[in-house]
């Protein structure tokens, strides 16, 4: 196998760069960001997704057997410019047609999301959508546009649920900050049933996709993560592993409160724990469907506390140095050069 992972600078593409290395396959990450993990750089190369002739230039020059397509914007923040994903959608399409140019793909998985529906949507088939942000909606896009492209491989489109573990810097600058600090309150003690996945299983996922036979994963949609679970659950497994000690619980309406003034920060340029996007998260069920994921490739290996036990090892021994990737913005901005 030759495996070419896009956005392997990324936080799941780490994760799957790192066990790719450990297992001895031929990697190579195309993305504009250096990887999080120094160690990485020798199998990085920079890459603008919008940019078709540096696109047919690494295929030609790698010539890959796999491709995992994990590259993209991720964020929620624009509300009002599709435009602002562009790579998501744009860049998809120009990696397929690419891809349909070039010879020797054998497997291609093309990573979507689960807000192509929103919270409480149980769709009725892999086509039946619901997005609620321009996120969800290019990545909806994404999807049809690996449909309708007529590929000669076996491809497969995952939706990552909320993923967690080592090299995400999102709870390292949030989650675990707070707690380490001991100002952590979670609001209430209602159950909220969310779909969270160990990053370590994900790319246990995506493994087994890429090698499962052709005709259990050809033009599938897979839900990658672990059973849908209380978030209690999650957030006190976390806390015993950072901390050692329970949460501590407050009542909803004042966590509201609390985010209200979170939302007032956010306007102004002033970083805050809690917003009304994270309360609602937080205080919301979202339940996505995993039988067909275990069904085709099995229980995921590994426990919520093993996975916690390797993120809090990963944030005390090697989160420090890992830099925040650069935000590309595909209406203005260019992709960095390498440092």
């Amino acid at each position: 196998m030759r495996l070419l992972v896009t956005g392997g600078s990324g936080f799941i593409g780490t994760n799957l760069v790192q066990s790719s290395l450990e297992k001895g396959v031929e990697v190579l990450n195309l993305d504009w960001n250096p990887p999080l993990k120094a160690s990485h750089r020798p199998w990085w190369r920079k890459w603008d997704i919008l940019d078709r002739q540096a696109t047919d230039r690494h295929l030609a020059e790698f010539r890959p057997t796999h491709l995992v397509h994990l590259a993209a914007r991720t964020d929620t923040d624009v509300q009002d410019d599709l435009d602002a994903y562009r790579q998501n959608h744009e860049g998809t399409a120009m990696l397929l047609e690419a891809l349909k140019a070039a010879t020797g793909i054998e497997r291609l998985i093309i990573t979507s999301t689960q807000f192509v529906c929103e919270a409480g949507y149980q769709p009725k088939d892999d086509q039946d959508y619901k997005p609620f942000t321009l996120y969800g909606e290019s990545k909806r896009l994404c999807e049809l546009a690996t449909r309708k492209a007529d590929l000669d491989c076996v491809w497969s489109i995952i939706r990552p649920t909320t993923i967690w573990g080592p090299w995400s810097l999102r709870y390292r600058d949030v989650l675990f900050k707070v707690m380490r600090k001991g100002l952590y309150f979670h609001p209430g003690k209602g159950k909220v049933i969310r779909s969270y996945g160990y990053v370590g299983n994900v790319v246990w996922q995506i493994e087994r996709i890429l090698a499962a036979p052709a005709e259990t994963v050809h033009g599938k949609v897979f839900y990658v993560g672990d059973h849908p679970m209380d978030l209690r659950v999650w957030v006190e497994a976390i806390s015993k592993g950072l901390v050692g000690r329970p949460v501590r619980y407050i009542p909803t309406w004042m966590v509201r409160g609390l985010a209200f003034g979170g939302d007032v920060l956010k306007a102004v340029g002033v970083p805050f724990p809690i917003t009304s996007g994270r309360f609602r998260s937080m205080t919301s069920d979202y339940i996505t469907p995993m039988d067909r994921t275990v069904a085709t490739l099995g229980e995921a290996p590994y426990s919520l506390e093993e996975g916690v036990e390797a993120m809090v090892h990963w944030y005390d021994t090697e989160s420090a140095a890992a830099t925040a990737p650069m935000l590309i913005d595909p209406r203005h901005d260019k992709a960095p050069d390498p440092a």
